[in-house]
């Protein structure tokens, strides 16, 4: 009868915890599940207490926090156009600062040259800096490694 005791007050409080969402309900209920875990084993009721008091104290000091700074790191993933900027493209047809086209990890892309920095010729690598209009706007530099645009 303590098992199921234990499990009811287990699952109680892990279900009040999707409503507060704070990990500490959850813990409770950790040290429910060890309390009827002593039960189904025979102990008595204080010492099912004393698991369930021991258990619940450790997964608040030890679990939640460990928890928590899982759920809190941001796990962003970048999509769209903001993932192109500073990549490299291959100039497929000349772009200037009216029109052109380039490759993108083997996709085809309007591009225009960034003002006042010329055109470029088929098989020139370039770096993306924008997207302006649906295309991106492309410059040339030595691709070593620098992003900073010129002056």
């Amino acid at each position: 009868m303590e098992v199921l005791l234990w499990i009811i007050a287990a699952v109680v409080l892990a279900v009040a915890e999707i409503f507060t969402t704070t990990l500490f309900l959850l813990m409770f209920s950790a040290g429910a599940l060890a309390a009827a875990a002593a039960a189904g084993l025979g102990a008595p009721v204080p010492v099912q207490a004393g698991v369930f008091v021991a258990v619940s104290a450790l997964t608040l000091a030890a679990v939640r926090p460990a928890l928590r700074r899982q759920l809190a790191r941001k796990n962003v993933v970048e999509m769209g156009t903001e993932t192109m900027s500073g990549a490299v493209a291959v100039v497929v047809e000349q772009v200037d600062t009216g029109n052109g086209l380039v490759r993108i990890d083997g996709e085809l892309w309007q591009a225009r040259a960034l003002e006042g920095f010329g055109a470029y010729s088929p098989g020139e690598q370039v770096r993306i800096v924008d997207m302006s209009h649906g295309a991106v706007v492309v410059w040339r530099d030595d691709l070593t490694g620098a992003t900073d645009l010129p002056n």
